[in-house]
Order: C-alpha cells, then structure tokens, then sequence
C-alpha cells in the first residue's frame, strides 16, 4: 500500500506516506530518510530521564525499531522478537522508540524481561516523528509514530526502510538483521 500524497503545508509542498490502520488510510508527517543517506541525529529520552543520541551508537550498526506504543499487542512483540534477535547481533544496537513515557517503557521492560534493546522516548517534543517523517498526522493514533524500521550502518549511513504498510502488521524482521549482517 504505503502510497505517496502531496499536501500544501505553510505554503509549500510536502509528500506524505499514507498508511493504514485496520484498513483505514491514515497519513504521515513526510517519507522517511532515503537509503543512502546520512541518518538524521536526534536526541531521545532514556528510562532513567537522561538523553540518548544517535551518535552515542557511533561506529555501531544500529536498528530503529520505531511503533506507536509499547502497550499494543503489536509493537510489544516487535521489542519482544528484536530483543531476542539482538543477542546475536554483532556490533548491533537495536534502538525502541516511541511516544511512550519512559516510566512506561521502563515497567513493560521490567515485566517482559527485556534487557537486550535499548527503550528511548519522544515524548517532550516529537521532533523524531517529524525530522523521521513518520508522524501519524490523522486517526486514532495521530500524534505517535507510524510503525517503521530504519537500519543505520557503523557509518551512520542508512542500509535500509520499511514502513508497515498495515500498522497492525509486524515489521520485516529478517529484512532488518540482513542490512547489518
């Protein structure tokens, strides 16, 4: 699906993603970075309040795994698999983000055990969302993020995207360990 619509925004064009939500067409904030391209820095927050950047994972290869919300049936499983994945993943961060607060990721990760992936939050501002195109700009679920996959080399060069085109769906897991192996 993940079509392509242009919209006039502060008087100029911008190009969106629409995606879908149980069938329901819903709308991005832009397209995500390009493979190919340098991944835009950011400044997220950790589970105990302090910031975590893209360029802490300097000379990593690193895995954004981005969704909505931890709380969902869902994105819960995607930090669940990737955090099973991430053990064996050399040289690998694998980076949950979300709008989620950070006490909130903070408890799912204490109760699921999870201790292989790294929980960041863009709750204060949202500027991930946006500088990532990947806002849900309509529906229900507007304001958090579209359900993504960005994979960043040891040069922080971006190797590959996917943006689920059915938000219920589960990222392409194999696709994401492949552009880092």
């Amino acid at each position: 699906m993940n079509k392509e619509i242009f919209t006039i925004h502060n008087s100029k064009l911008e190009q969106m993603a629409t995606v879908t939500l149980k069938g329901n067409e819903i709308h991005t904030s832009g397209e995500l970075p390009k493979v190919g391209e340098k991944a835009p820095g950011f400044a997220l927050v950790k589970d105990d309040l302090s910031s975590a950047t893209l360029s802490d994972f300097e000379g990593q290869n690193v895995i954004l795994n981005i969704f909505p919300s931890v709380d969902t049936g869902t994105c819960a499983a995607s930090v669940r698999r990737f955090n099973q994945e991430a053990s064996d993943m050399e040289n690998t961060k694998v980076l949950c983000i979300s709008r989620d607060l950070p006490f909130a990721q903070k408890r799912f990760c204490g109760a699921e055990g999870i201790d292989n992936v790294h929980m960041l939050s863009d709750f204060k501002t949202g500027e991930f969302g946006k500088t990532y195109g990947l806002e849900l700009l309509d529906g229900p679920l507007a304001g958090l993020h579209s359900r993504c996959i960005v994979v960043v080399n040891s040069e922080g060069t971006i190797v590959h995207t996917e943006q689920v085109s059915e938000t219920v769906d589960e990222p392409n897991y194999e696709a994401a360990k492949a552009a880092v192996q």
